[in-house]
């Protein structure tokens, strides 16, 4: 079973962000308190820890959030998701809307590893049906 290890927000763009017990996800909007919920097709961001995990691996001492992400998981590839997917994530309803992103300045994870994850692996989210999620809730693609 594919799972939410965590839920973490920001208050400003461009900064790590902060795991939090759960997070309100409000229809067409994102993640309430978070600095990327808006009027735009990147509400959510996600990246799997399976991603974080890579970053481990070459030394470094990250957790989830560091990378920036709303909602970190394991058991289920992000990365191949095609975009127009349909993910149910506790009680809300996700559809993909960008696979990875461009960086427009060298982050400190960059610097420190000379890669990042965030870039090539992680996702983007509009958000269909709003609820809250919280750490393990169950991911779940619809199609």
């Amino acid at each position: 079973m594919a799972q939410v290890v965590a839920v973490c927000i920001s208050e400003k763009k461009g900064e790590r962000k902060t795991p939090v017990p759960e997070v309100q996800v409000r229809e067409s909007h994102g993640i309430a308190g978070d600095a990327h919920a808006g009027d735009w097709h990147r509400q959510i961001s996600l990246l799997a820890e399976e991603s974080i995990d890579k970053m481990r691996a070459l030394g470094l001492d990250v957790t989830s959030g560091d990378f920036a992400e709303n909602i970190t998981t394991r058991g289920i590839e992000l990365v191949t998701l095609p975009v127009g997917s349909h993910l149910q994530v506790g009680e809300t309803l996700l559809e993909v809307t960008q696979i990875g992103k461009e960086c427009h300045t060298r982050c400190a994870i960059y610097y420190q590893a000379g890669d990042c994850v965030m870039p090539k692996e992680g996702i983007f989210a509009k958000v269909l049906a709003g609820g809250t999620i919280r750490p393990v809730d169950e991911v779940r693609l619809l199609n």
